[in-house]
């Protein structure tokens, strides 16, 4: 009896030190963040991906080089794997709920073992400062948040660090390298535009080329159907848009029109095939349900989700225009220039002149730096227009355009021969 029992005491205490080390390092790391003296609150998160998750909420100035005028809670969200682990900064480009997801995990993460210190961008869900005063909405002073955050958790994450994002969050990547280029080790930023004007003027020479002569007959040729049904369709527009109390600044038939416009450029950035298209023969609900599907009225509204967003672009991150030649005839509006400050800027904000400094700031420190940045970008999607695709002569900054790929390119959806490259280069810059 003994000889039994002797396994399942040992077994017992090997249990009670397994839970006494897992809640000693529960508490360790809840504590090392509360030594932190910006962190004004921490709660506990959920997660089936990580040892231990947080959200904080981390107080910042509301313009950095002013502190005076008063500061702002920044949420961010810390997901833990080890201390002696490499650490993943995602530099969020809009708001950051989704993280709060107990399966939330960002594939640089999940490939390299890393913990996460994920930022939400200022001006976005709750990282909005009150009242809203939209000129501390910079770049500069999103760059100075991701430092902030950057230098506090260094005290506890000493290993090495990659920022990383997608999308506006890749633009961030970018800025926050080039305004603070000894922060992080590496930088990886998705499918990154750097557009040089309010209307860059790239992406509309993209659309006329991308892909097939064939796929894009079949999206204007779906496009020209949409104009020449406007007579029926329109007034299922209006009543859609009513039922779903959108708001806007300008007439129906004008927001009707601009979905026309923005069609293509949707289908592209998302990947849409070119099968889901209807033929011109399709019946009217046919064709509405598609036209929604891709380009929701939604986007172009007054005061919506990306309003934040709209701002920057208007300020300095720059935006996109439309080519309405081929629709002229069909069109209730002489051209579209002006769009984003005429409908999406809010109007007191409407005569604000872009402002050239940061991409010229940006392309400057990535033509003359060797920095060890991965781009990733999907061949077909509009935004590569205006991508980091140019860079020659580098030794450590590396491009990936993924063979037909859309805004949804990332390391695993590569072709194998350059996921490969791209880990390879990614594990060997984490040991030297």
């Amino acid at each position: 009896m003994k000889q039994l029992r002797m396994p399942r005491v040992v077994l017992f205490a090997l249990f009670l030190l397994v839970a006494t080390v897992s809640l000693w390092g529960q508490s360790d790391l809840l504590q090392k963040i509360k030594t932190i003296p910006a962190i004004e609150e921490v709660k506990p998160l959920e997660t089936s991906e990580f040892a231990q998750k947080y959200v904080t909420y981390f107080s910042q100035p509301v313009d950095h080089r002013h502190p005076e005028k008063g500061s702002f809670r920044q949420r961010v969200i810390v997901a833990h794997v080890g201390f002696d682990c490499p650490t993943v900064m995602v530099t969020e480009g809009y708001g950051g709920a989704y993280a709060l997801r107990p399966k939330y995990r960002d594939e640089l993460s999940k490939l390299l073992n890393a913990n996460i210190v994920f930022v939400e961008h200022r001006y976005f869900l709750e990282s909005t400062p009150q009242p809203k005063d939209w000129q501390y909405l910079t770049a500069e002073n999103s760059a100075y948040d991701l430092h902030a955050v950057a230098t506090a958790f260094k005290a506890i994450y000493p290993g090495k660090w990659i920022s990383t994002g997608i999308s506006k969050g890749g633009q961030t990547t970018m800025l926050y390298r080039a305004f603070f280029p000894d922060d992080v080790d590496i930088s990886v930023p998705y499918v990154a535009p750097l557009c040089y004007n309010i209307e860059d003027g790239r992406h509309e020479p993209f659309l006329q080329r991308v892909s097939t002569a064939e796929n894009r007959q079949k999206i204007q040729a779906f496009q020209l159907e949409i104009l020449k049904r406007k007579a029926t369709l329109l007034p299922r527009f209006e009543q859609y848009c009513r039922d779903k109390n959108y708001a806007y600044r300008t007439n129906l038939e004008e927001i009707y029109d601009l979905c026309v416009l923005e069609y293509s450029f949707a289908l592209w950035q998302w990947g849409t095939p070119i099968t889901d298209i209807p033929d011109s023969s399709a019946t009217d609900d046919v064709l509405f349900a598609h036209f929604l599907a891709i380009s929701e009225p939604s986007y172009f509204e007054k005061e919506g989700t990306n309003t934040s967003f709209f701002v920057q672009a208007a300020r300095e991150l720059g935006y996109y225009g439309y080519d309405t030649t081929p629709f002229k005839q069909y069109l209730s509006i002489p051209n579209a220039k002006g769009y984003l400050h005429r409908l999406m800027v809010p109007e007191e904000l409407g005569r604000m002149k872009f402002d050239k400094h940061l991409s010229k700031k940006v392309a400057k420190f990535l033509r003359k730096n060797d920095p060890k940045m991965i781009f990733i970008y999907g061949e077909n999607d509009p935004w590569t227009a205006a991508g980091v695709t140019w860079l020659e002569g580098k030794q450590q900054m590396r491009v990936f355009v993924q063979p037909g790929g859309s805004h949804l390119a990332r390391i695993g959806t590569l072709p194998q021969p350059m996921q490969t490259e791209a880990l390879t280069l990614l594990k060997q810059w984490l040991a030297e």
